[in-house]
């Protein structure tokens, strides 16, 4: 039995943890008001260990933000779920996305990984795997119900995302108005197969 797998085990346990602490601070104070000492408080670890396993508290904030938009986005799948229609399928998606809480944080840890090369290949990371989560999800729920979309599954939730964060982007900037003001449900272009063929005229 290798001596060296308890401290593996440690190690990614305290690594959990401090995630998972500081997320829960991000999204109470924001990302200015949580300093390095109080994320190693409360998730009883050193402030060293931070940046052991984060590099900084930019980088912490970078995975924190984003690892909790792949949480949230994943309760897209059980509202879409329910919804029996396409247009209703794609109201309700439109609407719960645009809600989500962990949204502004999302866009702020990808304008900080922006500036900061070393945490660019991060935000990709999380980025490609909300792509593969939300794509692969799409494809089951298409042949499932058979509908289908107009354009590549890929190229629809990438755009949906897109259109998702440039939304919130633009709301939270401080521009009047609403980000539900933005047609978010007509831009998805999922219907069913005989709707597709009336309107392609096949």
């Amino acid at each position: 039995m290798s001596i060296s797998e308890p401290a593996r085990a440690r190690g990614r346990r305290t690594r959990a943890r401090i995630l998972e602490c500081a997320a829960d601070l991000f999204a109470a104070q924001g990302h200015s008001a949580v300093s390095v000492a109080a994320i190693a408080r409360a998730a009883q670890a050193y402030p060293h260990q931070i940046t052991y396993y984060f590099g900084s508290k930019d980088g912490l904030f970078v995975h924190a933000a984003l690892s909790t938009l792949l949480r949230e986005a994943r309760r897209l799948e059980s509202v879409g779920l329910r919804r029996r229609t396409p247009g209703a399928f794609r109201t309700a998606l439109a609407r719960t996305a645009l809600a989500l809480p962990a949204v502004p944080a999302a866009i702020q840890a990808m304008s900080i990984a922006r500036v900061r090369p070393e945490l660019q290949p991060v935000a990709q990371t999380y980025l490609a795997v909300l792509f593969r989560q939300a794509e692969h999800y799409l494809v089951t729920l298409l042949d499932r119900r058979d509908w289908a979309v107009d354009r590549p599954a890929s190229v629809e939730v990438r755009t949906f995302w897109s259109a998702v964060l440039g939304a919130r982007l633009i709301f939270e900037s401080g521009y009047g108005g609403r980000s539900t003001d933005v047609d978010l449900a007509g831009l998805l272009t999922v219907r069913t197969r005989q709707d597709r063929r009336d309107r392609s005229g096949g």
